[in-house]
């Protein structure tokens, strides 16, 4: 039986980061493989984690959900075959819907030797707020649909501004651990154990929720796969419950194999039930480039600032990728709403950077480089 864990979380949380610590101080010994979806052209963060020595499979076709039909299932597959893991982690983008995720690992267990062991969502405290506020679809089901909830930033952001966060996550989700102590003050066997514990519990409780497709955490209207749950009428559907009643009515999949997750719906079929359920690729755009023009820090700087700090390229949600300045010095710089970072580090094959957002301005952006 190979154990799961789903480490999930928003744009820029430091999900990398904490599987980082986990695979160095709890999970050594073990063989783990990782499974990444990066929304967005450019995974940056890849050779941050390959030099761990764990297998690292990315699946960069966009919205998790989306690549899950068929996708996910064959890929699990392909790993256990070939690497047989004691443990699979799987990092899904970071507008990924989580119950999405687990929906598709409890899918899978069904026909692999698989078991869901932890469902971990990373939560920046600074930031809880604000992505509730406007980003409420994405982010909620990530703080809903999990076991654990470890938040980050904690030892930089104020303590009533985390207490603020854990009240919020708290009216979301009642039953979840949630990890307030700074995660460098923790072992990682200590966060394995937080994590395990609760899956016991818990993993059942949810699973059961996630598949019976209406987990009760969830905004009343949307079941796990992202569907009105009262047009079920108690017909045995797809894998999604929806029924064959429930294809032919919505005529939107068409010969297709059966949705899994609530992706590629028409808009008819949205208005329809009367409830507004959207799939990261029509709300977030992720924009990628590669390039070889130098720039100095002071102007990398002022792109940073307007990237955090203004709408002048959109409402910009993530930012990364690493550029050669003009003395050989290569930058290497982070970003999310209004917190920049810039390191130097050395060259790399080819420039890169990558922004995600709401609304970006992609022609501005191309015009600066």
């Amino acid at each position: 039986m190979t154990k799961i864990d789903i480490i999930s979380g928003f744009l820029g949380a430091g999900k990398t980061t904490f599987i980082k610590k986990l695979l160095e101080e709890a999970i050594a010994g073990e063989k783990v493989v990782l499974i990444e979806n990066e929304f967005g052209e450019i995974g940056i963060d890849g050779g941050f984690l390959k030099d761990s020595g764990i297998e690292i499979r990315e699946m960069n076709s966009g919205c998790i959900c989306c690549s899950l039909v068929g996708d996910f299932g064959r890929s699990l597959s392909e790993v256990l075959t070939k690497y047989e893991p004691e443990r699979v982690i799987i990092e899904p983008s970071g507008v990924g819907k989580l119950s999405d995720v687990m929906k598709a690992v409890c899918d899978v267990a069904g026909e692999i030797d698989v078991a869901l062991n932890g469902s971990v969502t990373v939560v920046d405290a600074q930031k809880c707020k604000m992505y509730m506020k406007n980003f409420g679809e994405f982010f909620n089901n990530q703080v809903e649909s999990a076991g654990t909830i470890v938040l980050s930033r904690t030892d930089v952001a104020d303590a009533d501004k985390v207490a603020q966060c854990v009240e919020m996550i708290r009216e979301k989700n009642p039953k979840a651990a949630i990890v307030t102590t700074p995660i460098s003050s923790l072992t990682g066997a200590q966060l394995l154990e937080i994590i395990e514990k609760p899956a016991d519990d818990m993993a059942e409780e949810l699973l059961k929720e996630v598949h019976e497709g209406h987990h009760h955490h969830h905004q009343k209207e949307e079941c796990g796969c992202g569907h009105h749950h009262h047009h079920h009428d108690g017909e045995e559907g797809c894998e999604c419950g929806h029924t064959q009643h429930d294809h032919d009515h919505h005529h939107h999949h068409d010969g297709e194999e059966g949705c899994e997750c609530g992706c590629g719906h028409t808009h008819h079929d949205h208005d329809h039930h009367g409830h507004h359920h959207h799939d990261a690729d029509e709300v977030f755009t992720s924009w990628g480039l590669e390039t070889n023009r130098t720039i100095s820090r002071a102007k990398l700087e002022e792109f940073l600032h307007d990237l955090a700090y203004s709408e002048k390229y959109g409402q910009v949600l993530r930012a990364k990728g690493m550029l050669p300045g003009k003395d050989g010095v290569w930058f290497y710089f982070d970003l999310v709403p209004e917190e920049t970072e810039i390191r130097t580090g050395a060259p790399s094959y080819t420039g890169k950077l990558c922004v995600i957002g709401s609304n970006l301005k992609e022609a501005d952006l191309k015009a600066l480089f």
